[in-house]
């Protein structure tokens, strides 16, 4: 795509760490220029005062699940929901889609269903499983940004978890790479099993107790002293363990560590009997944990908010009648995340400010994507406009994902994505009318396809050897 020339003025940008008035110039799809009003390149766009320019929100923990259950989500509804959420890099995780992203050829059919229907860009995680160890030198040259691991059961047959002998194993080899893993924490030793639990919350949530999260995270974190492997820590839900955290890291240990929305903004003593919508791997705890978490966002304990966006259909969300134990776990969620935490960050007193690196710079260095999440001279024109005081009543029915079941249904959230652009185009604008009105999706499907390897995406590349953005 040709991209246009575009100016953007706002009062209030994010730009090194502060909010301060700027002159935007875009350029070729990169950012050219940032300052105050000298020169002018293609239309003039003057954000209002009562809203923020943004760099692209950048998301590292995202299902599609396309291809092989694209009936859950593909990259169409996906990357839709991105942009309307104010999201243009995701990285998509390497399952459920069908085969998993744990071999070149997978990597291949995967970018191959997402060529032409990405309208953010997208960049892939590579899957660590039993019956690919000691072979994950191809994928990693082949472009994945990192390995993702379980484990605990990931509750698809065809991606394995790995035990603690394994789990040195991927480290050893991942750290000899230079890549990095990522894990789902949890014990198995400590999980209830799957089993039919009821429509009573607390039997779920006593069957994920935090104890499992504690004791596979202090197994991750042995597991990076011996092999100096860099990791990080998906979904934490369990706030006890932000000490161990906070211990590895002040030892200079190679260790970050994402949390959800759902974590930040929900309470188990909220969830309705049998509203399996909320049912999640780990699960949403109590209010007193979701404080702690919250004191991990602003010590900066926490590098990244990310959605986990998991996705299904309404019938395996249903299924069992609402036994939180039979249902599907994950929560679909990747268009209202910034919008749900800081609702909730609202009502603590909380500024924007402490949580927009956690949404962009943060999730982008935990997946190393070079130049993404900053408004920079020389980076992608990845920018949007958040309406800080807007209303967004949440309807499950009129969210760009592909089922219409969310946890956020009915809510009604402060804060609302406007505008959209992607490499200087704009892709969403919602800017006009109010937050009932229909979004408007500009152009063709026009995201890259991110790789992490040297010379396979030429813009990636030359970003990562000039530093912009970083």
């Amino acid at each position: 795509m040709a991209h246009t020339g575009l100016t953007i003025q706002a009062a209030n940008a994010w730009i090194d760490g502060a909010f301060r008035p700027a002159q935007v110039e875009v350029e070729g799809g990169v950012i050219a220029r940032i300052g105050a009003p000298v020169h002018r390149r293609g239309p003039l766009i003057r954000v209002p005062d009562d809203a923020v320019l943004l760099p692209g929100l950048v998301d590292a923990h995202v299902h599609v699940n396309e291809p092989g259950r694209t009936e859950w989500e593909g990259f169409r509804s996906a990357t839709l929901a991105a942009a309307a959420g104010g999201v243009t890099t995701i990285v998509d995780m390497p399952l459920n889609s069908i085969p998993p992203t744990t071999t070149v050829e997978a990597l291949k059919i995967k970018r191959g269903a997402a060529a032409h229907s990405a309208y953010v860009d997208i960049g892939f995680w590579g899957g660590a499983v039993p019956g690919n160890l000691g072979a994950l030198a191809p994928l990693h040259r082949a472009g994945v940004f990192g390995f993702k691991c379980f484990l605990s059961p990931s509750g698809v047959d065809e991606f394995g978890h790995l035990d603690q002998e394994q789990l040195i194993a991927a480290m050893t080899e991942i750290a000899a790479l230079g890549s990095r893993l990522i894990v789902h924490a949890e014990d198995p030793a400590l999980l209830g099993g799957d089993r039919a639990l009821g429509a009573d919350y607390a039997a779920f949530l006593q069957s994920r107790p935090p104890e499992s999260e504690a004791s596979a995270i202090a197994t991750v974190i042995d597991g990076v002293r011996r092999t100096g492997c860099r990791t990080h820590i998906l979904h934490l839900s369990d706030a006890g363990s932000l000490a161990a955290i906070r211990s590895a890291k002040a030892e200079g240990l190679p260790l970050t560590v994402e949390t959800c929305p759902h974590y930040l903004t929900i309470a188990a003593e909220d969830i309705p009997a049998g509203a399996a919508a909320f049912k999640c791997c780990p699960p949403i705890r109590e209010a007193a944990n979701r404080d702690l978490l919250w004191e991990g966002v602003v010590d900066g304990s926490i590098d990244a908010i990310v959605s986990d966006h998991s996705p299904s259909t309404v019938e395996l969300k249903t299924t069992g009648g609402g036994d939180f134990g039979l249902a599907w776990g994950g929560i679909s969620g990747l268009q209202v995340g910034l919008s749900a935490v800081w609702t909730e960050a609202r009502r603590r007193g909380i500024p924007l400010s402490a949580l927009v690196p956690l949404f962009t710079a943060g999730p982008a260095a935990v997946a190393g994507l070079a130049g993404a999440g900053v408004l920079a001279e020389g980076a992608p024109a990845h920018l949007t406009v958040f309406g800080v005081d807007d209303s967004l009543p949440v309807d499950a029915r009129r969210l760009r994902h592909r089922n219409p079941i969310s946890a956020y249904d009915g809510r009604v959230l402060k804060g609302r994505i406007r505008r959209t652009w992607l490499h200087g185009d704009l892709v969403f604008d919602a800017s006009e009318g109010g937050a009932g009105e229909s979004p408007d999706f500009r152009g063709e499907p026009s995201g890259t396809l991110l790789s992490a390897a040297t010379g396979e995406d030429a813009r990636a590349q030359k970003l990562a050897e000039t530093g912009a953005g970083r």
